[in-house]
């Protein structure tokens, strides 16, 4: 099987020519035999040097042609090239993040937690979105890890705009970004304490699903809950009662079945070897070298070599037999006159 058939029209060429070079040789003979004897012919002929030597030139353009083609036979396993993977964070800045049932508090621990995940990214490119009620974008795709610190250390409840927490608009928002850049290779790590006050999230995981794209849910909070600050030194209050936010972890965990990826709450987790930066190296990573099989393909063996290496041999073996062009004989010394 040749890649480029359509070049073997030229192996008609070499042959051609080889014909035309000795029937010229061979008219030069007959020339010079009849004007000058047969010694003289046997010196125009050059001997058979000249036929070795057209022999080989034909010879190598030919296989050098059949190199040209690309001939290709056997199959063997390749791994494609993929693209580094797009980690978008989704951060939960509302006012229940401040809760302390988490040390210091849930945002606190969520940033300190992303920051050690930084370190794994090792070349994929990751982002940073702030949500409430909408979604900002505090770092776009990048891979300067010192600006995407930056912007985790930076994320506070004013980094997003006020009202009721809407994870589904944060995951549509999501997808947007994520449009741009294919399906491929992407992932969304959502980090939240799971409260949904509008009810779209599961909705809009099933989309991330759809398209390919899992959503790794980090749950940050407690069961039991704690209350949330007000901002002004005391507690949130509805109807007079203190507000207690405890962690949706169903929300959460519906989100990530929903759309493929994983649910891991921060009480299975420790600052040791259970740290955010380990579960993106244990099951993130995991997922890039799946699509990396999946990703692998069999392609037929190129030959060419087996040709060119011969054709260039041939060649030069031609030229060596010759000072010059082929068949080219030294031209006899004129014998100085005498004085």
């Amino acid at each position: 099987m040749f890649l480029h058939p359509s070049v073997l029209i030229l192996l008609w060429l070499p042959p051609l020519w080889a014909g035309l070079a000795l029937a010229l040789r061979a008219g030069r003979r007959s020339r010079a035999a009849r004007l000058a004897g047969r010694a003289a012919a046997a010196r125009a002929s050059g001997g058979g040097v000249f036929v070795l030597q057209v022999a080989l030139c034909a010879a190598g353009l030919e296989l050098a042609v059949l190199a040209l083609a690309r001939p290709q036979w056997g199959e063997r396993e390749v791994r494609a090239e993929t693209s580094s993977r797009n980690l978008l964070v989704l951060l939960d800045v509302s006012r229940s993040m401040l809760a302390g049932d988490v040390r210091p508090s849930r945002l606190a621990r969520a940033k300190a937690d992303l920051a050690d995940l930084v370190p794994q990214l090792r070349g994929d490119r990751a982002a940073l979105v702030a949500f409430r009620k909408s979604a900002v974008t505090l770092c776009p795709f990048t891979t300067d890890t010192a600006f995407l610190l930056e912007a985790i250390e930076g994320a506070e409840p004013d980094s997003a705009p006020r009202g009721e927490t809407d994870l589904g608009s944060a995951l549509e928002g999501a997808l947007a970004t994520l449009k741009p850049l294919g399906d491929a290779h992407n992932a969304i790590l959502l980090v939240s304490d799971g409260e949904d006050l509008t009810g779209r999230a599961e909705r809009a995981a099933k989309e991330c699903g759809q398209r390919g794209i899992p959503v790794f849910c980090f749950g940050v909070g407690t069961s039991r809950g704690a209350t949330v600050p007000d901002g002004s030194g005391g507690t949130m209050r509805h109807r007079g009662e203190e507000v207690t936010s405890r962690l949706e972890g169903r929300t959460l965990a519906a989100v990530a079945a929903a759309s493929g990826g994983v649910y891991l709450p921060v009480e299975a987790t420790a600052t040791g070897a259970r740290t955010l930066g380990t579960i993106y190296r244990d099951h993130v990573r995991r997922l890039v070298e799946a699509e990396k099989k999946e990703d692998s393909e069999t392609r037929r063996i190129d030959r060419f070599p087996l040709f060119l290496a011969p054709a260039l041999a041939l060649l030069m073996a031609a030229a060596a037999l010759s000072r010059g062009r082929p068949g080219a004989r030294p031209r006899p010394r004129r014998s100085r006159a005498a004085p």
